[in-house]
């Protein structure tokens, strides 16, 4: 069952904080029940709305629209991938602009800050873990351990990653005597790590179900001394990938707990409760988180899909630029191929652009010449063997989706922002 242990916290005179961190004392850490053979008695209205939210999933996934083909799906699946990214690291208060996003990952010198490069390392550790849930096998903790060295590759922080603490973490305050939560202890961490693994691996619950209590599992346990919760929202989408609700694409479910902060706190800490796994608050807690999840993933789904209609019409504006300027082209034109990539790939190089459609070089720097000429393309930088290009209208889109999710009804002219977002684009051009 889940209980509460007494730690003693030693005496520091140097330490900062309270009378009390320097004088020490004792403190309680959490250690929840293992999920081995949990048993949910999820009630019918939550189970509905369970239901609900991996219709929507399936739905986004397998492109129900009837002008979305197979490619349009890959470039949705890397849009929806980056949205979800910047969503994990807006919940811990990193706000990055999407276009400083796009120079850090297209050259990590573009970044001297190194605020955009630990969205990168979000992107890539999401990427990491979509791999390992296609691997065949268990789901391991050394599976865990490089999705969160992933996470901290090329940070200030990456001696860190993939370290299992070995002392003991809080939440909130200056120490575990005035921490708004303890995790368990560390001596504790690497059987409850095994025993979230085993669970991941498993199908005892619905796919969401099980999504969301790995989640909450892991952000109980705190495993790691940092990226704890990039790390567990990066293993929600994970169990989507594994138990194959979202094969291509990924809702931006981050995005939405990001808007969603104090709900989003207010239930993991409901599913903290001491005693029998069936105790009625304990039970309840669950559904309530469980009923939030399904709500968020839901809304996600939706916004989804709005995103995806207004990127759709974005290349149809280009696409008919294209045809003003240029007039007939050939269907296999290298341009064609390029304005296809673009929504999610918004700063080019003439090398990033052969990369991304297989072209040749010769035929990309016509392609660039055609784009820039149509407007679809304009140059923002770069030396003559590096030139570097935007594409109009991607971040200005981008922005605005970001701003919807940030707001309770979606509607930024009804109702602002709830949390920092990037800042509204210029509408001038």
């Amino acid at each position: 069952m889940g209980r509460f242990v007494i730690r003693r916290w030693a005496p520091d005179p140097t330490a900062f904080g309270p009378r009390r961190a320097r004088v020490g004392g004792t403190f309680r850490a959490f250690v929840p029940h293992p999920l081995a053979g949990l048993v949910l008695p999820i009630d019918a209205r939550v189970a509905a709305d369970v239901s609900d939210a991996e219709r929507a999933v399936a739905a986004l996934d397998e492109g129900t629209r009837v002008d979305r083909g197979p490619h349009r799906l890959e470039v949705l699946s890397r849009l929806l991938l980056r949205a979800e990214a910047v969503g994990s690291s807006q919940v811990e208060g990193l706000v990055v602009s999407p276009r400083k996003l796009a120079l850090a990952d297209l050259d990590p010198e573009l970044d001297p800050s190194g605020r955009a490069l630990e969205v990168v390392g979000n992107i890539r550790a999401l990427t990491e873990a979509l791999t390992v849930a296609t691997a065949p096998g268990p789901f391991t903790v050394d599976h865990l351990r490089a999705l969160h060295a992933r996470l901290l590759h090329g940070t200030r922080d990456e001696r860190l990653g993939g370290v299992v603490r070995a002392e003991q973490n809080w939440v909130g305050g200056t120490t575990p005597l005035d921490a708004e939560f303890v995790p368990p202890p560390a001596d504790e961490v690497q059987a409850l790590l095994e025993d979230l693994c085993a669970y991941v691996s498993g199908d005892d619950h619905p796919p969401l179900v099980q999504a969301a209590v790995a989640h909450a599992q892991f952000e109980t346990l705190h495993p790691f001394a940092d990226g704890n919760g990039r790390t567990g929202r990066a293993l929600l989408q994970l169990v989507l990938r594994r138990r194959g609700l979202c094969r291509r694409v990924v809702p931006p479910i981050s995005l939405v707990l990001a808007t969603e902060s104090t709900r989003y706190v207010a239930g993991l800490t409901r599913t903290r409760r001491a005693g029998n796994p069936g105790a009625q608050e304990l039970v309840a807690g669950w559904m309530a988180w469980l009923e939030l999840v399904a709500q968020v993933t839901r809304r996600a789904c939706v916004e989804a899909d709005r995103y995806e209609q207004r990127t759709a019409a974005l290349v149809e504006r280009w696409r008919e630029q294209v045809r003003t300027e240029a007039g007939a082209l050939r269907a296999d034109a290298a341009a064609w191929a390029l304005v296809e990539q673009l929504p999610s790939a918004p700063l080019v190089t003439a090398s990033t652009a052969v990369a991304l459609t297989g072209r040749s070089p010769r035929a990309i720097d016509g392609a660039l010449a055609q784009l820039v000429a149509a407007g679809v393309l304009k140059q923002v930088g770069g030396r003559v063997r590096y030139r570097l290009y935007e594409a109009v209208g991607v971040f200005d889109l981008v922005t605005d989706a970001e701003r919807a999710l940030a707001s309770p009804t979606g509607d930024t002219q009804q109702d602002g922002p709830v949390r920092p977002v990037p800042a509204r684009p210029s509408r001038r051009r």
